[in-house]
């Protein structure tokens, strides 16, 4: 059976990397300047940086590699709260709508450039308009250099996420020349704590050069530093064992093996697993049966998480039928009882709807889900839906997945309970293109009072009536939430970050 860690690596990108060159670095430490320990740190990635970019990247794969040559003007504390980095503070207005921020003066950019308000400026006007990374940017009237090390970022409207988005790596900072040059693509210039070096072989093996000097060197004690992309579990485990890597994204198989290694493992909760509803009015011909809620609360009650969660998933997650993360504001644990697994009443409530006899569906399937098809046939089949399967490779099962009126989908979240009320409830995303709120009226009014409520408690408070009321209207069907896991030899810490299939540099830490 495929491993669940494997399994979400997949489902959200699939690539073939060959590791030609896995360097092993000395286990002996060293001093990095200023009395501060130092040591090789060999990561072993599943993914080959998507782009140099900061405008183009995925933020949720590119944390290593860019966090490497680029700073941010704002950090993730790892519990998806703003921090401070290039910015060293910040303040936003009464009215919500003016962020100003105050910049660090002693920061150059490699290619020798200052880093200052004007530049500030500039990369995030890129930003802006980048493809990606304009997510962050949405409610964004004008940014302003009021002088030489202070901002501003003007608003057209409130927007609670765009610093838990900044944080989460849509801040970086890119020299000005660079920006013009039209070539961060294939060459970062940014003002990180490394340089990428000429020795680097791209899809294969980055290596970097530390820099002299760094503001926050402190954070960062790795050196050499190297990032190696290999998509092959069993390579990349092959990899650790044999001193290549001492960090690694890993899966039940390697934290099994952590206490004979002497390894840490550190995991948490990063996607939710289970049926995307895309026609929850029903409003196609296929998707009719799924406008009535019963029929969603049927499917709800129809499958055991916490069971899919031991066999599939190797308990490696949460058992709950929530989009926000367990174990963080949203999330209501009195909720996880509502959809205790009952085939009976499921058949009730279908018959009650009128599909006492199921219906039939068609639904999209790719490699990394057919872990998942053989539990989906036997669910359906004692309701009697027939379903057929449409085949497809991965990477065009994204852009027709939505197109069904649901699909299997293993998705990531985000640990920012506002960002998960935008991306997962109202806002239009390629995994659910048409939300369709505006049909009802009763979410659509709650979800109105969490971006009207006081930042805080009683935000929180909206955002978990909301919770009720999606619960309710069985809004998705969540079979369990499955963790990040990764591996990392003694001398190392990773800290998981909801948000980051792969977290930055700041997240792994060298101990003491």
């Amino acid at each position: 059976m495929m491993k669940k860690t494997l399994t979400g690596i997949a489902a959200i990108a699939a690539v073939t990397l060959a590791l030609t060159s896995c360097s092993a670095g000395g286990s002996e430490g060293g001093d990095a300047g200023g009395g501060v320990s130092s040591a090789p740190l060999n990561i072993g990635n599943f993914l080959d940086v998507t782009s140099w970019d900061p405008a183009l990247a995925d933020i949720g794969f590119d944390g290593p590699y860019l966090s490497a040559v680029y700073d941010p003007l704002v950090v993730d504390n790892g519990k998806g709260e703003p921090a401070p980095a290039l910015a060293t503070d910040w303040k936003i207005s009464d009215d919500f709508k003016t962020i100003t921020m105050n910049l660090r003066t002693d920061v150059t950019f490699s290619n020798g450039e200052a880093f200052n308000a004007e530049a500030a400026v500039k990369s995030l006007e890129y930003l802006k308009q980048g493809v990606r990374s304009q997510e962050a940017y949405t409610k964004v009237e004008s940014f302003k250099a009021v002088d030489e090390d202070t901002i501003e970022i003007r608003l057209t409207q409130r927007d609670d996420t765009i610093l838990y988005f900044m944080g989460l790596g849509r801040s970086y900072m890119m020299a000005p020349s660079a920006i013009d040059a039209g070539t961060l693509a294939e060459t970062p210039v940014g003002s990180g704590p490394y340089t990428l070096s000429d020795a680097s072989v791209a899809g294969s093996e980055y290596r970097f050069d530390k820099v002299a000097d760094h503001w926050a060197a402190d954070d960062f004690p790795f050196d050499p530093l190297v990032i190696s992309p290999l998509s092959d579990p069993t390579a990349m485990l092959n990899g650790m064992q044999g001193g290549q890597f001492n960090v690694i994204y890993g899966d039940e198989t390697a934290a099994k093996m952590a206490e004979a290694q002497g390894w840490n493992v550190s995991q948490g909760v990063a996607t939710w697993v289970g049926l995307q509803f895309t026609d929850r009015s029903g409003s196609t011909e296929m998707g009719k049966p799924l406008g009535d809620r019963r029929v969603r609360q049927a499917l709800n009650y129809a499958f055991n998480g916490p069971e899919m969660l031991k066999a599939i998933g190797q308990g490696a997650g949460a058992a709950t039928n929530q989009v926000f993360p367990d174990g963080t504001p949203g999330n209501v644990s009195g909720l996880n009882g509502s959809y205790e697994y009952d085939l009976r009443k499921a058949k009730d409530l279908l018959a009650e709807a009128g599909y006492a006899d199921g219906f039939e569906v068609k639904m999209p399937m790719a490699p990394p889900f057919q872990p998942y098809q053989a539990s989906v046939e036997q669910v359906f089949g004692e309701l009697g839906i027939k379903v057929t399967w449409d085949e497809y490779q991965f990477m065009d099962y994204m852009g027709n997945a939505p197109t069904y009126p649901m699909f299997i989908a293993v998705l990531s979240m985000d640990g920012n309970a506002v960002a998960t009320v935008e991306r997962q409830i109202v806002n239009p995303q390629w995994y659910n293109p048409t939300p369709g709120v505006e049909a009802f009226p009763e979410i659509q009014a709650q979800a109105d009072r969490v971006f009207a409520a006081e930042p805080g408690e009683a935000q929180v408070a909206e955002i978990e009536k909301l919770g009720e009321l999606v619960t309710k209207e069985a809004w998705f069907d969540v079979w369990y939430q499955a963790n990040n896991m990764y591996i990392s030899t003694s001398e190392f810490s990773v800290t998981p970050v909801i948000g980051m299939m792969f977290p930055t540099l700041r997240q792994i830490t060298l101990e003491s």
